[in-house]
């Protein structure tokens, strides 16, 4: 058994499937070659610039202030690195699969699939988050520029409004409330648990404009990659010209005494915006799903995925210290709407053009990760983890239908539902391990000589780089280590604390085998800042992304094992 769950893919095969004209590597053909660097760039962006940076960069600028703009620079980088790992992947396996093909070359079968599974929190789970906030901003589109209010039980799941319920009715209860905006936000809550319709003794809600929303990008992903490509171009476009425009604008408004203090809450507070800010760039792996429908995957898709990736980062800079500079980060609590909340009472008719943005970026996120699950659940099925149904391709549109259908279910009927705080972080932390293997899975490749056209990851002896580099941190952050240490076995520990400990044995780990046996300081960099942003995840989700995994691995030995073509060439064999 441990020889086949371990088993990995050749990519020797792989190739020579390619250059026999089975255009996918696993012998079946049927996707359209149509992607070019602009287009995959486009993808990349309309993956990254999304809700990050219309709703989440709110949170992040209130514990962080405008140090934030440091925290998007550590996170490109580290993004950088993971980067330069996929697009070294990228052109020797230019396939549709993303990290989880990557990881079947390099790290065997059961990696894969876990790293399949992990990327299921990325597209499928990640994609309620943003429906969720493309709600939010559909409503504001209706309200502010249309007049038109939809009745506030469609709009919201019903913990929310439950919990916002109890806290309402409690403070008004109590009374003393001289805030006239406090006190309008709890009658509002009040009016909206009871105007609800009732089924027994249970008021209903639901996010109504988030399902719809799906079930529309999961048509459009069904009829073709062509419509697809087209409406992302546009969107894009518009929004990044929507966005510079914001950032000039928005320079006449800045108050460079906001930029004082620039770290308010010291280096942690700017470390608690990291599943926030991070959230914003989960796409830009997107583009690796999309492998058999480029047109020269080898050569384009690490171009797109680094340019895609310096753009988003320069914008979000941008966007941090103008919207730090034109309002306190203490006045960004709970708001998330940050970019229509700076212009609302300066400059309102830019709050209206803002919103329709929102709304266009979102579908444009949606659009992406909606392309991308199918066709990694499709390379899953062509290798016989998932059942066949998931690999068959439409005669007509020439997308992977059922996976499609599939894809637009998971996210469409709990978007209803669900709350999106929890969703984010978890979405965050399989992204992250999704990078950590790819980054060390390219450690893990043959070395191959230089080919004109195609990508080849710059080789940095890290021997005696690393080692400095975890010296240095380790001194840098003695303190807490210390704290740590002190804390260990007592009820006082904090479990974020053990997640802190295990980062610096796992470095240290890393620091000595790259001493000894002179390894990539790139890929090496990528895991270990990846594993960095992960430790800086609340517990909670940790929790939550083991008991994903435990589901996973159930699934896989229940049916992907015994089903797996790997394990099925094995028995033929004996």
């Amino acid at each position: 058994m441990s020889n086949s769950i371990f088993r990995k893919k050749s990519i020797s095969v792989i190739m020579k499937d390619a250059a026999e004209g089975l255009d996918d590597g696993h012998g079946t053909g049927g996707l359209k070659k149509i992607l070019g660097v602009r287009d995959l760039t486009f993808m990349g962006i309309a993956a990254v610039v999304g809700a990050g940076i219309f709703s989440t960069i709110g949170g992040a600028a209130y514990h962080g202030g405008p140090g934030i703009s440091l925290l998007f620079i550590i996170t490109a980088v580290t993004c950088g690195f993971s980067a330069l790992c996929y697009a070294e992947f990228a052109s020797r396996v230019p396939i549709a699969g993303s990290a989880y093909t990557y990881s079947y070359v390099t790290f065997g079968e059961l990696v894969a699939w876990i790293i399949g599974w992990a990327l299921i929190l990325e597209y499928a789970i990640g994609n309620i988050v943003v429906a969720i906030s493309w709600s939010g901003y559909f409503n504001n589109l209706l309200v502010h520029i249309f007049h038109i209010h939809l009745p506030d039980w469609m709009l919201i799941d019903g913990t929310t409004a439950s919990e916002a319920f109890r806290e309402a009715s409690a403070a008004l209860a109590k009374g003393g409330i001289t805030d006239a905006a406090v006190l309008s936000k709890y009658q509002f809550a009040v009016k909206a648990w009871n105007e609800a319709p009732l089924i027994g003794n249970t008021h209903v809600f639901f996010n109504l404009p988030a399902f719809i929303i799906v079930g529309l990008i999961t048509w459009l992903a069904y009829v073709g990659i062509r419509e697809s490509k087209q409406t992302t171009n546009y969107m894009v476009i518009f929004k990044i010209a929507v966005i510079i425009f914001v950032i000039v604008a928005g320079a006449f408004f800045v108050d460079t005494n906001n930029w004082r203090p620039f770290m308010p809450n010291g280096f942690k507070g700017v470390l608690e915006g990291v599943s926030a800010v991070f959230y914003a760039y989960i796409g830009f792996d997107a583009i690796s799903t999309t492998a058999e429908e480029c047109r020269n995957p080898q050569r384009d898709m690490p171009k797109a995925m680094i340019y895609s990736l310096l753009i988003c980062t320069g914008l979000y800079i941008l966007i941090a210290l103008v919207l730090t500079g034109i309002e306190n980060y203490s006045a960004f609590k709970d708001v998330n709407d940050p970019l229509a909340f700076v212009f609302a009472n300066r400059a309102p008719w830019i709050e209206k053009v803002i919103s329709v943005s929102a709304v266009i970026a979102t579908t444009s996120v949606l659009l992406v990760f909606q392309l991308g699950q199918p066709r990694i659940w499709m390379s899953m099925s062509r290798d016989g983890l998932l059942p066949k149904r998931f690999q068959k391709v439409h005669p007509r549109f020439h997308t992977p239908s059922f996976a499609t259908i599939i894809t637009g279910i998971l996210v469409a009927v709990p978007s209803l539902f669900l709350q999106s705080g929890l969703m984010t972080d978890l979405t965050s932390i399989g992204t992250l391990f999704a990078f950590v293997l790819v980054a060390g899975g390219v450690l893990l490749l043959p070395p191959q000589p230089k080919a004109p056209g195609k990508f080849q990851l710059p080789y940095i002896n890290g021997q005696f780089i690393v080692p400095i580099l975890t010296g240095l941190f380790i001194y840098g952050f003695r303190e807490r280590l210390e704290n740590a240490f002190h804390n260990l076995g007592s009820a006082a520990q904090d479990h974020q604390e053990i997640l802190f400990l295990l980062f610096v044995l796992i470095a240290v780990i890393l620091a000595v085998l790259t001493l000894l046996k002179k390894f990539s300081l790139i890929p090496i960099l990528g895991v270990v800042s990846c594993l960095y942003l992960m430790i800086e995840i609340p517990t909670k989700s940790w929790y939550m992304f083991l008991v994903w995994m435990v589901l996973g691995l159930a699934i896989y030995f229940l049916y992907g094992y015994r089903n797996s073509r790997l394990h099925t060439a094995l028995k033929v064999q004996k």
